[in-house]
């Protein structure tokens, strides 16, 4: 009989097979969600910061206004894409949060 939730302690384990459970038991290399967000977060508010300083420019008479069109559209469609993602961050949170145990 074979156990798929793995609570039976099996004592004939192959070498094979705790190969492949090691394996399995690994973590996951690369960024954490959390410093991806971060920096996705810095991205967003540096292409703010680039817009609100182009903006400044045209006012001051030193910029042109493609430019500052280009650099406003940047930041608004970034935010709005981060903005999106949080929404379904929320989303999840909360049919996370319906589970019964």
């Amino acid at each position: 009989m074979t156990d798929p939730l793995g609570l039976i302690p099996n004592q004939g384990v192959s070498p094979l097979q705790s190969k492949q459970a090691a394996q399995a038991a690994r973590p996951i290399q690369g960024p954490q969600f959390k410093e991806v967000m971060l920096q996705q977060i810095e991205q967003v508010n540096k292409l703010q910061q680039e817009a609100q300083f182009a903006v400044e420019d045209i006012a001051t008479g030193r910029g042109n206004e493609e430019t500052a069109f280009m650099a406003t559209q940047k930041a608004e469609i970034a935010f709005q894409m981060l903005l999106q993602v949080r929404n379904k961050l929320m989303d999840a949170y909360d049919e996370v949060k319906q589970i019964r145990v």
